[in-house]
């Protein structure tokens, strides 16, 4: 049982590096332009805006933005179902 118990603690202090790692990358941010193109990225891989001539598409940077979010879900499922991260480590 006391095992179970210091799992959720090391669970939830994970959890907490993870969050503060999460917070630290949204900081992180490039910007470059390009044939009057200019796109910036967050340190999270997120898409923070994209602009042509100047001209704001802030659905192109969303749509983009989403389909990025449910390729890493669905690739996250994957590594769980092949072993996780642990298997790749050698670890398993």
């Amino acid at each position: 049982m006391f095992d179970k118990v210091k799992q959720l603690g090391d669970l939830a202090k994970m959890r907490s590096e993870a969050q503060k790692l999460q917070k630290e990358l949204e900081k992180i941010s490039e910007t470059l332009e390009k044939n009057g193109w200019t796109v910036s990225v967050s340190g999270d891989q997120k898409i923070r805006y994209i602009k042509k001539d100047g001209e704001d598409l802030k659905d192109l940077a969303d749509l983009i933005n989403d389909v990025m979010k449910k390729v890493q879900k669905e690739s996250a499922k994957k590594m769980v179902e092949i072993g996780g991260l642990s298997s790749l480590l050698g670890k398993r």
